[in-house]
């Protein structure tokens, strides 16, 4: 059993300071408002040769495909304005991102109407799981650039998923592979103590007792 969600519970907290009232009225609970972007992950950077790299969707389609790079560059793109907020109790406001609407991905695919979740798979051997109908919405979206520069190493080039409505580990960094599913089943995190619908208005950050005990851990790690 991964001892992060245990870890994370026994943190404190940092103080939310020097607010406006517009920023307290839309970070979620427990939040801290940060204009820096802290680079969280577990295992190593992935480093690829693009002309091996491939996206893979799977599952429940009636069509096993796979995309090169060049194959989604070739696709409509989207500039998103959104906040994000990650379980570590650190959200950025306002962050951009270019890349592909998820909806728009989607309605390139032949999905099996009884597909009702997604898996997403990424490196080194992660994944996490969304329903379909959360990655409808006007800002999710499969992601290869940030701030106008294409997304760095770390922050999960040269693909990676935006769900920012839930907390950030259901945004998978270096994203390889959706699947299908018709029953939900949990990914990495989920399987190892944290909440498997990750709403941060209802901080719904780990399984089992409710918990409303944070973790500085993020502000002693690297961030952009």
């Amino acid at each position: 059993m991964h001892k992060k969600a245990e870890r994370l519970k026994k943190m404190k907290p940092v103080a939310a300071n020097n607010l406006t009232d517009e920023q307290r009225a839309k970070l979620p609970p427990g939040q801290t408002l940060t204009e820096k972007f802290p680079i969280l992950h577990e295992g190593d950077v992935p480093r690829y040769d693009m002309s091996e790299w491939r996206l893979k969707v799977f599952g429940e389609v009636e069509e096993e495909l796979t995309f090169t790079y060049e194959d989604l560059m070739a696709m409509p793109t989207v500039t998103v304005n959104t906040d994000i907020h990650c379980v570590t109790r650190w959200s950025k406001f306002d962050t951009v991102w270019e890349g592909i609407l998820f909806r728009d991905f989607l309605a390139g695919l032949n999905v099996k109407p009884e597909a009702k979740y997604v898996m997403f798979h990424a490196d080194p051997d992660y994944d996490t799981n969304v329903p379909i109908e959360d990655l409808l919405m006007d800002n999710v979206m499969l992601a290869y650039r940030f701030n106008g520069e294409p997304l760095t190493d770390k922050h999960g080039w040269p693909l990676r998923t935006v769900v920012p409505h839930r907390y950030f580990w259901k945004s998978a960094k270096w994203l390889r592979g959706i699947e299908f599913m018709k029953e939900d089943r949990p990914g990495f995190w989920e399987r190892n103590g944290f909440h498997n619908e990750a709403d941060p208005f209802k901080e719904e950050r780990f399984s089992g007792e409710a918990l409303d005990i944070p973790e500085d851990e993020w502000t002693h790690k690297e961030f952009d």
